[in-house]
């Protein structure tokens, strides 16, 4: 089973129709699981609404949501210890490494370069 996690750059960058989001699009309808922390759709959310853009549930509808049920300080002192992330980069990280017993086998898929290193930082695939 093929599983990303998708973090909210991306999702951003599909909604905008930014340089790239067709290929995007046609990587992540690859995936058999697609899979993010619910804090996605609060940033998702707000950024459509700063820029006036409608329809976020078709972009959300195909996301499995992640709800941690424990702290995640494992998780974060694990990637503060690879790379310093801020917060909220740093949460989906984490939530990320809870999801994935083995970081190996699951995609951290993100546009953003800091998250980028971190995530590969401890074991993630990241594709480009």
């Amino acid at each position: 089973m093929k599983v990303a996690y998708v973090d909210t750059s991306c999702l951003v960058a599909l909604a905008f129709d930014e340089p790239g989001a067709e290929e995007w699009s046609r990587r992540l309808s690859a995936y058999d699981e697609l899979v993010t922390a619910n804090l996605t759709e609060a940033e998702f959310r707000a950024a459509l609404r700063r820029e006036g853009v409608e329809g976020a549930e078709p972009f959300l509808a195909r996301l499995a949501w992640l709800l941690p049920d424990r702290p995640l300080g494992p998780e974060m002192e694990r990637v503060l210890r690879a790379r310093y992330l801020r917060g909220a980069d740093l949460w989906h990280v984490a939530c990320a490494l809870y999801l994935a017993e083995d970081p190996a086998e699951v995609d951290f898929v993100t546009l953003d370069e800091e998250q980028r290193a971190a995530a590969q930082a401890v074991g993630f695939r990241v594709p480009n």
